[in-house]
C-alpha cells in the first residue's frame, strides 16, 4: 500500500519536531500581577546572549511555555499592556532541562518588591500583611556603611555611640537593640543572644536590605523579638565579565578603595571583591579602618539543582576615645573585630510545585578591647588609684547641667585586654510545596551549635558557654480570589539555655479595592499578630545571678533562694494598618498602629536589691556586687506614617513619621524598685534618677517619642542628586556616672527625662555620568554639622565631604 506524498511529508515533519523537542530546553511558568492573579496575553521573549531564541504569549491563566534547541544561560523578558517590562535574573538551562520561571509584573509607575522575611517564601510586598521596608543598592553605594539608610525607615532608630566605626545599635518600635535577628545570605550574623554592631558593616557588595518590623521568630528563629533584618550579597548576572571600581576621599583623612569582578558563564555565576575604608575621625585617638572581602559563587548542576557559596569577611579596628564630652580627653584604647560569615547551600526544585533548600552556615566573630595605658589625673585612696578626666560641664537637652571630674580609668596592670568570641555553626533545611496558585506550605528545621568565650586579663576572668539549639517551623500562606491574603505559622524553639518555647504568627491582608488606574485604586487593610523569643547574650549569661552564685562558690544559695538560669526574653505584638495607592499608583500612603509587650527582659540588679527583695545574705550579695535578671517588662505602642511619590519622570520623594509611646511597667533595678532607695544627685534633691536603667513609669533609654525622615531624588540622563534627612526628637537616657565623680559621689548624674538631644541630620549626594564606563560623584554628610546625633557624651562627626569616581568596565 502506498502512502500519499503529503501525509508522508507531514509524518516526517512531526517526527523531526518531536525529536527536536526532546532535545530542547523547556522554560515554563506563570505570569501574574502584583496580587498573584494570572495575566493573559503577556509577551515573553527568551534571550540567549544577545539573541532572541524563543517568544510566546501567556495563556488565559497566565501560563506559558517556551522552547530552545540550544542550552546555555538565558534571560527572560516579559511585557504586557499597562505593566512595565520585567527582566528575570539570568538562569541556566541545559538540553533536556525543564526550567520553572514564574514572573510577577508590576505597574509602570511603581515597583513592587519581593520580600522573604515576611513568610519565608518570595512574596511581593503587595501580598504581605507585614511591615517590611527595603533598601536598594542604588541607595547604598555612595555610603560607606548602611546605618544612615536604615534611619530612613518608619519605626527604626539608629544610635551611634561615637563617630565612624563607633558602636552602632538598632532599636525597632521600642524594642531592645539585641532584639533584631540579622542574617547575611540567610546566615545569622549577630553575636550569641542578638548583639549586632552596624558600625562594622560596610555597604560594599550588598544587594537588597530587608527590614521586617515586629517579632518574627517563626521564619528566622530565635532573636527576632523586635525585627528581622535580611542582607543579601550581590550576585553576578551579566553574560560578560564586569570589573567595577569605586574610589573616593574626603576630610578627616577619609578614603575608600573598593572593587569587584562579577559575571556569569553558562552554569557559573560569580562575584569576588574587596573594600578598604580608612578615617582619622574628628577626635584624637579615634582612627578607624575597615577591610571587607566578599564572594558569591553559584553553580547550576542542572536546571533544577544549584549550589551556592557565599562569604563575607571583615577586619576592622577603631580607637575608643570613650564618652569624650564626659572626660574632656580621649581614652588610650582600641577595639578590633574579625568577622566571618560564610555558607554553602544546595537548592533543588524537585517539581514545579515542590522546592527544597539545604544550607550550612558558619559565623566566626572575635572582638578584642585593648586599654594600653590609663589616662587622666591619678588620685590614690586606700591604696587604690583612680584616674579622673578634666573638669567638664555636662548639659542635657532637658536643661539640667552638672560640673566636675569623672572617673575614667583605674589602677589596673596595664596594658589590659578583654576578648569575646562568638562562634556559630548552623544547619538549615527547608521544604515548601505549592498545592495551587492560592496555597503554599513551608516546613523548616534549623540546628545551631553556638560557642562563646569571654576573658579579661585585668581581672583574670575566663568564661565559656556552649549552646545547642533546635528550631522547627511550619508556615502556610495563600489567598482567596487574589483579594484576601493570609499567612499562618509557628515555630518551636528548643534552646540549650532556656528550654522549650513556642511562638505563633498570623497575618491577614484584604484589598477592598484592587490596585489599578484611577485616583484611589488600591486600598489595602492588614493585621498581624506575632510573638518573638530570644536567648540572652553571652555577657548576660555570665553575669546572671545563677552563674555568679555558681562561679563564686555559693551554689547552695541557688537551691535555697530558688535561683534559676536565664530565661527566654519574650515579645508579643499586635499591629494593623491601611495602605492607599493614589493617582494610578504614582503615590502610596501607609498608616499603621503597633502594640508590643516586652516581657522577661534583662536588667542589672544591685547587691542591695538582692538583699531586700530576694533575702540573699549580704555577705553573698556584696561578694558578687550585683547580677543580671529577667525582671524588666515594658510596653511599646505607636503610630507609623509613610508616603512615596513619583512626582514626575525625574523626581521621586518619600517621607515618614513615627510616634512611639513606650513605658516601663516592671523593674527590680535598685533605682526603680518600689520602696527602694532610688539614686539621686544631691544637687537635684527630690528627683529620682535611673543611673543604669529607666525607672518604672518612664521611657526606656534612647527611644525618642518623635522621629521622622524624608528623601528627595532627581535623576536625568547624566545627572542625579539626592537630599535625605533624619529628624529625631529628644529621648531619655543616663550619663551612667553613678559613684563616679572625684568624691565617689553622684554629682555627675543628670535626670533621665529628655536627656539626649534632638537632631536633624541632612545628607546629600550628586553624581554625573561622564562616560558610559565612568561617573564622578560627591557625598555630603551632616550638612548642618550637628554633633549631638548620638547619646549624650558621644560627639558625632561634624560636616564631612567626599568626592570620587566610579568605573564599570565590561569585556565584550
Amino acid at each position: 500500500m502506498s502512502i500519499p506524498a503529503g501525509r508522508l511529508r507531514a509524518a516526517i515533519l512531526a517526527i523531526l519536531l518531536s525529536a527536536s523537542a526532546a532535545h530542547a530546553v523547556v522554560v515554563r511558568g506563570r505570569v501574574t500581577n502584583q496580587l498573584g492573579a494570572g495575566v493573559s496575553g503577556a509577551r515573553l521573549q527568551l534571550l540567549l546572549g544577545n539573541s532572541v531564541v524563543a517568544a510566546g504569549v501567556s495563556g488565559p491563566e497566565g501560563e506559558y511555555e517556551l522552547r530552545s534547541s540550544e542550552g546555555g544561560r538565558f534571560l527572560l523578558l516579559t511585557s504586557s499592556q499597562g505593566f512595565a517590562m520585567t527582566p528575570s535574573r539570568s538562569f541556566y538551562g541545559g538540553r533536556l532541562d525543564l526550567v520553572q520561571q514564574d514572573v510577577t509584573l508590576r505597574l509602570d509607575e511603581r515597583k513592587d518588591e519581593i520580600t522573604v522575611t515576611a513568610t519565608g517564601l518570595p512574596t511581593t510586598l503587595s501580598q504581605t500583611s507585614s511591615s517590611v521596608s527595603l533598601i536598594q543598592p542604588d541607595s547604598l553605594w555612595p555610603r560607606y556603611g548602611v546605618s544612615e539608610e536604615l534611619r530612613l525607615m518608619p519605626g527604626v532608630q539608629i544610635v551611634q555611640s561615637g563617630q565612624m566605626g563607633g558602636q552602632t545599635s538598632q532599636f525597632v518600635r521600642g524594642g531592645q537593640s539585641d532584639g533584631n535577628r540579622v542574617t547575611i545570605d540567610g546566615i545569622p550574623a549577630e553575636d550569641m543572644g542578638g548583639r549586632f554592631d552596624y558600625g562594622n558593616l560596610a555597604s560594599f557588595a550588598l544587594d537588597t536590605i530587608e527590614v521586617h518590623r515586629g517579632p518574627n521568630s517563626v521564619t528566622v528563629g530565635s532573636g527576632a523579638t523586635a525585627s528581622a533584618v535580611r542582607l543579601v550579597t550581590q550576585q553576578g548576572t551579566t553574560i560578560h565579565p564586569v570589573l567595577r571600581y569605586t574610589g573616593d576621599a574626603g576630610n578627616f583623612h577619609t578614603w575608600r578603595n573598593e572593587g569587584d569582578l562579577s559575571g556569569s558563564a553558562r552554569k557559573l555565576d560569580y562575584l569576588l571583591g574587596f573594600s578598604r575604608v580608612d578615617s582619622s575621625n574628628a577626635l584624637p585617638g579615634n582612627r578607624y579602618h575597615n577591610a571587607t572581602s566578599a564572594a558569591n559563587l553559584g553553580f547550576a548542576l542542572n536546571a533544577k539543582t544549584s549550589l551556592r557559596f557565599t562569604l563575607r569577611n571583615t577586619d576592622a579596628a577603631v580607637g575608643v576615645p570613650n564618652a569624650h564630652d564626659f572626660y574632656g580627653i580621649s581614652d588610650n584604647a582600641k577595639q578590633a573585630d574579625q568577622i566571618l560569615i560564610s555558607g554553602a547551600s544546595l537548592d533543588y526544585q524537585a517539581t514545579s510545585a515542590w522546592h527544597n533548600l539545604v544550607r550550612y552556615g558558619v559565623t566566626r566573630k572575635r572582638e578584642q578591647l585593648f586599654q594600653f595605658s590609663p589616662v587622666g589625673t591619678p588620685i590614690t585612696s586606700f591604696g587604690f588609684t583612680t584616674y579622673y578626666g578634666r573638669p567638664v560641664t555636662i548639659t542635657g537637652a532637658n536643661g539640667y547641667s552638672v560640673s566636675g571630674q569623672a572617673a575614667m580609668d583605674f589602677g589596673l596592670p596595664y596594658p589590659t585586654r578583654s576578648d569575646q568570641v562568638s562562634n556559630r555553626d548552623q544547619l538549615y533545611y527547608q521544604t515548601d510545596y505549592r498545592f495551587s496558585p492560592h496555597l503554599a506550605v513551608l516546613g523548616a528545621f534549623r540546628y545551631e551549635d553556638e560557642r562563646g568565650i569571654y576573658k579579661n586579663s585585668a581581672y583574670g576572668t575566663f568564661n565559656k558557654a556552649d549552646r545547642g539549639n533546635y528550631g522547627y517551623t511550619l508556615q502556610m500562606q495563600g489567598d482567596f480570589a487574589s483579594r484576601v491574603f493570609y499567612s499562618l505559622g509557628g515555630e518551636i524553639e528548643k534552646n540549650a539555655l532556656f528550654g522549650l518555647e513556642g511562638v505563633p504568627k498570623l497575618g491577614i491582608a484584604w484589598y477592598p479595592i484592587a490596585p489599578g488606574n484611577g485616583f484611589a485604586h488600591g486600598t489595602k487593610l492588614r493585621f498581624n499578630f506575632s510573638k518573638g523569643v530570644q536567648e540572652p547574650t553571652l555577657t548576660e549569661q555570665f553575669s546572671s545571678l545563677y552563674s555568679l552564685l555558681l562561679s563564686s562558690g555559693n551554689s547552695a544559695a541557688i537551691n535555697t533562694y530558688h535561683v534559676t538560669p536565664m530565661n527566654a526574653l519574650r515579645s508579643r505584638s499586635y499591629e494593623g494598618g491601611l495602605e492607599q495607592s493614589l493617582l494610578s499608583q504614582r503615590g502610596i500612603v501607609k498608616l499603621g498602629y503597633f502594640h508590643t509587650q516586652f516581657d522577661r527582659q534583662i536588667e542589672y540588679v544591685d547587691a542591695g536589691t538582692l538583699i531586700n527583695i530576694f533575702g540573699i545574705p549580704s555577705g553573698i550579695a556584696y561578694s558578687i556586687f550585683g547580677a543580671d535578671l529577667n525582671s524588666l517588662a515594658y510596653r511599646a505602642q505607636g503610630l507609623e506614617a509613610e508616603s512615596e511619590w513619583r512626582l514626575t519622570k525625574h523626581w521621586f520623594a518619600r517621607g515618614g513619621y513615627t510616634y512611639l509611646d513606650a513605658n516601663v511597667q516592671r523593674s527590680l533595678s535598685g533605682d526603680a524598685v518600689s520602696g527602694g532607695l532610688a539614686t539621686t544627685n544631691p544637687n537635684f534633691p527630690g528627683i529620682a534618677i535611673g543611673s543604669t536603667s529607666p525607672l518604672v513609669g518612664q521611657r526606656p533609654f534612647r527611644r525618642p517619642t518623635h522621629s521622622g525622615f524624608f528623601a528627595v531624588q532627581w535623576t536625568a540622563s547624566k545627572w542625579s542628586a539626592a537630599l535625605k534627612g533624619a529628624l529625631v526628637g529628644r529621648s531619655d537616657d543616663s550619663t551612667f556616672l553613678s559613684y563616679s565623680d572625684i568624691n565617689s559621689g553622684n554629682t555627675l548624674l543628670l535626670p533621665n527625662k529628655n536627656l539626649d538631644y534632638a537632631y536633624q541630620r541632612l545628607d546629600a549626594n550628586i553624581a554625573y555620568q561622564w562616560k558610559p564606563s565612568m561617573s564622578i560623584f560627591t557625598q555630603l554628610d551632616n550638612l548642618t554639622s550637628q554633633q549631638r546625633t548620638g547619646p549624650i557624651g558621644y560627639p558625632g562627626l561634624p560636616f564631612t565631604f567626599r568626592a570620587g569616581i566610579k568605573l564599570r568596565l565590561v569585556r565584550e
